[in-house]
């Protein structure tokens, strides 16, 4: 079982910053890709980004390219998103998964493992 805790989250003017924290704990092998998704009512839930075991690959959905960074530490056993120039259309629960199997990163169903979600509210 791996447990994944976000922090990090808030209210922030279009325009500005966040930076959002994923802690793992208990079977934290860094073999994990680990992703970030997003989600608001009513719609399903949407890739943001993902980044390798080793961190040597990263991946971005178009809609964040060039705003959001993934990055993670395998020593620590937290990823983190920075996310820059922030718009009110990212405003949404930010959910941090790790996956293990083999398949498509940006399909949330091939991630096992969930953390409880951190709000992000961008204001215009």
């Amino acid at each position: 079982q791996v447990r994944l805790v976000e922090s990090g989250g808030g209210l922030v003017q279009a325009g500005g910053s966040l930076r959002l924290s994923c802690a793992a704990s208990g079977r934290t092998e860094s073999k994990y890709t680990m992703g970030w998704f997003r989600q608001t009512p009513g719609k399903e839930r949407e890739f943001v980004a993902a980044i390798s075991s080793i961190g040597g690959s990263t991946y971005y959905a178009d809609s964040v390219k060039g705003r959001f960074t993934i990055s993670r530490d395998n020593a620590k056993n937290t990823v983190s998103l920075q996310m820059d120039s922030l718009k009110p259309e990212d405003a949404a629960a930010y959910y941090c998964a790790a996956k293990l199997i083999s398949g498509a990163y940006y399909f949330p169903h091939n991630y096992a493992y969930w953390g409880q979600g951190t709000q992000v509210t961008v204001s215009s």
